[in-house]
């Protein structure tokens, strides 16, 4: 997959393109791309998705407070597992925003990509106030000499399937549930940074994760997971929360991951965590003694599920 993040040499043969945020990158989006790499192949070209970088919510309402399922280093990584052939990272502007969707069409995509044919979602609008949608894409087209295939709505049982509903399944705990829908664990991704090392203290050593800007934390509580380091992956269990059992606890929420089976220094190295299942909630034990007791007891349910998720 080739990413670009500048498209003023843009060279791809015959490209068919679909554009979106692709946020968590979800069975629905999955759906999507695989009917893009499937037209390509029809018309002898190459798959291209279309993003902005940053979010256009960054640009167009700065301090409005968002959370998004998958960073963008994420969603590269998901990207190219899905076999797309060119990843656009396109920056977003105020110009951007203004341009109508006959304009940013003309402009960026005929002129720019050359595209040979647009997929558009079942819902998805291009161009300011959103006044691009299928039907006048498809007018569009004729004036243009572009080819335009509308994707079919993804539905579940409870509904469409959709970024939203899976970050309400991550915020009630239901993670088995999202994952079902995300096609893979939920991740949580970032730097290691140093703690108070009270974890040491009951014999649970952890490592403190910075989460990226943005990023959607599920909801407070003790999680089974898989930690992926330089190559390697640990099991492990992952505390999100405020700490209430110790004296000198948090107001404001820590993500803390212990590594079974791992000896070494994790400080400001990257890792990636697949989060596989909700043990249960934090709440506030009357003693240290008894939450080192429950803890011994969640690593023995961590260890159970992980074995399970792993080889069933």
């Amino acid at each position: 997959m080739k990413i670009w993040d500048d498209i003023v040499d843009f060279s791809v043969t015959n490209p068919v393109v679909t554009i979106g945020s692709f946020d968590g990158v979800h069975l629905g989006h999955r759906h999507v791309i695989d009917q893009m790499i499937r037209l390509s192949k029809q018309v002898n070209g190459e798959s291209v998705i279309f993003t902005f970088s940053p979010h256009p919510t960054i640009v167009l309402n700065p301090n409005k407070e968002f959370v998004l399922l998958t960073t963008i280093d994420e969603k590269i990584e998901l990207f190219r597992q899905a076999g797309i052939n060119h990843l656009v990272l396109y920056p977003f502007t105020e110009k951007i925003a203004s341009l109508t969707y006959q304009e940013f069409v003309k402009q960026i995509l005929i002129d720019k990509l050359h595209i040979n044919t647009l997929l558009v979602g079942y819902d998805h609008t291009i161009g300011k106030n959103r006044e691009g949608n299928y039907e006048q894409l498809l007018l569009l087209s004729n004036k243009l000499d572009f080819k335009v295939v509308q994707q079919h709505e993804v539905t579940i049982e409870e509904g469409k399937l959709s970024s939203t509903y899976i970050r309400k399944l991550l915020s009630q705990g239901l993670l088995i549930e999202a994952s079902k829908l995300l096609g893979y664990p939920y991740l949580l991704s970032g730097t290691v940074v140093h703690g108070h090392r009270l974890g040491n203290k009951l014999g649970f050593p952890t490592a403190n994760l910075l989460p990226p800007e943005n990023k959607f934390i599920p909801g407070y509580g003790v999680y089974a997971v898989l930690v992926q380091n330089e190559g390697m992956t640990y099991q492990g269990m992952m505390n999100i929360g405020i700490r209430p059992t110790l004296k000198n606890n948090t107001n404001s929420p820590l993500i803390e991951v212990h590594l079974f089976d791992y000896t070494g220094n994790l400080y400001e190295k990257f890792i990636k965590i697949s989060i596989i299942k909700k043990l249960r909630d934090e709440f506030q034990f009357d003693s240290l003694e008894a939450l080192k007791a429950q803890l011994k007891k969640d690593k023995e349910s961590a260890l159970e599920i992980i074995n399970k998720y792993q080889y069933s």
